[in-house]
């Protein structure tokens, strides 16, 4: 999907399906958003190249994982990817597909004017071609307000259980 709308500086936005050849500008993506929020134990370029090839992985060979890049002038400024997680076999009308969006990130100079809805509106498009029953995601304290204005609401049924750390 190509979207060329303008932005409200005049410099045009394109959301595109991202391919291999995006791999390592979404893994130095991943890299900022991730070190924005927490402290690193990889430096950056160890982290790009194990990031990289994992992308690359699933954008050629995963019909599971979906990304969505924007470019303003050729230059990346924010992505979101989507898993769809298969549901065991259903027999009743309750589709068997859940989606998980994670890694969602536009740059901070890029924030505010609509990059964000734009990336979220392709990868719900996407999502209803495939048939998923509900949409998941771990927001942080910042994105909470983004995702109650784009339909979300809180779960109370969704339960969680960190495993990294917990005794036996």
């Amino acid at each position: 999907m190509n979207d060329d709308s303008g932005n409200q500086d005049g410099s045009r936005i394109i959301i595109r399906q991202a391919s291999v050849s995006d791999a390592e500008v979404l893994a130095i993506l991943r890299y900022n958003l991730r070190s924005s929020i927490d402290r690193v134990s990889e430096d950056e370029a160890s982290f790009v190249e194990r990031c990289m090839l994992w992308m690359q992985e699933r954008l050629q060979h995963s019909n599971l994982w979906m990304c969505w890049i924007a470019e303003r002038e050729q230059t990346a400024v924010g992505n979101l990817w989507a898993q769809l997680i298969e549901k065991i076999p259903n027999p009743t009308s309750e589709p068997e597909y859940h989606l998980y969006f994670t890694n969602f990130y536009v740059r901070n100079n890029c924030r505010g004017i609509g990059i964000g809805s734009r990336l979220f509106e392709s990868a719900l498009t996407w999502a209803q071609t495939k048939n998923a029953h509900v949409a998941i995601l771990w927001p942080t304290e910042r994105s909470v307000s983004f995702y109650l204005r784009h339909g979300f609401s809180s779960s109370a049924d969704l339960m969680e259980l960190k495993l990294t750390g917990r005794k036996q």
